[in-house]
């Protein structure tokens, strides 16, 4: 009689030192839980400030009375240009590092920042004069950053809203979007900016023969200008498949206001 007292005070005590094992993994995986979300929402209003302090300083394009590129300068030497797509939230300067690992986790302020920055890759110009240029900027959600690229996967979206602006410290472009692609990050047809320093046809065919959506007529005004089109490229990450990344082509077109 004894031994059974024994087994069963035995089992009671297994089966509370297993509801114990149990609730304290269930406490710990709701307060890992709800860090990372607290994480995540630190992360993306971060960016939001960062976003809608820079936003004070958004150059206009060819006003005079406008904020200057003098002041986004004196917050960092790096930052070259500012990009806008139009009906998105995509508006931001764009900076220039050492190497393209510099603004991956580091924002305009030169603070560390998930987030990171939009910048341009190293192996192009600073000043936008090459045939092709390329920014990086990481996808988020929330339209955060390059996240908004994913709209012009959506066939409507893309060929309603087809324009942007790239402005620089002496000149401005407007920016006619003329193709969507998704493509793995090793494709050098988009991460060799150099590979198209001398001819661009290449890079039409490429993107005539891969685009997910396609403005055939941009397409077709940016070979009948010849030598003189330029191609702004902006890429970020994607979920399709490993290592993928969404990319949108730009024709770079020098802008009326300007003139």
């Amino acid at each position: 009689m004894g031994c059974i007292n024994w087994q069963r005070k035995a089992l009671r005590a297994a089966d509370f030192l297993v509801s114990a094992v149990v609730v304290l993994f269930l406490v710990v995986a709701g307060a890992y839980s709800a860090y990372a979300l607290w994480d995540n929402s630190q992360v993306y209003a971060a960016a939001d400030n960062v976003q809608a302090e820079l936003l004070q300083f958004k150059p206009k394009a060819g006003a005079d009375n406008g904020a200057s590129f003098e002041e986004l300068l004196g917050i960092n030497p790096d930052v070259c240009a500012w990009v806008t797509l139009d009906n998105t939230a995509i508006d931001y300067p764009v900076v220039q590092g050492e190497d393209n690992f510099t603004y991956v986790n580091t924002d305009v302020y030169g603070d560390f920042s998930l987030a990171g920055s939009i910048f341009l890759d190293v192996n192009c110009d600073k000043n936008f004069t090459d045939p092709y240029s390329l920014l990086y900027g990481h996808h988020m959600e929330e339209s955060k950053m390059f996240g908004d690229l994913d709209l012009y996967k959506d066939v409507e979206f893309f060929a309603e809203n087809t324009t942007g602006e790239l402005i620089l410290p002496d000149r401005t472009y407007d920016l006619q979007t003329f193709a969507c692609l998704l493509v793995p990050s090793s494709e050098s047809a988009i991460f060799q900016p150099q590979r198209w320093d001398s001819d661009l046809q290449g890079l039409y065919t490429f993107a005539q023969e891969n685009a997910l959506n396609l403005n055939t007529e941009t397409l077709a005004a940016m070979k009948a200008a010849g030598d003189e089109a330029q191609v702004l490229a902006l890429s970020t990450c994607s979920t399709e498949f490993t290592d993928a990344r969404t990319i949108l082509l730009a024709w770079m077109i020098p802008s009326a206001s300007d003139s």
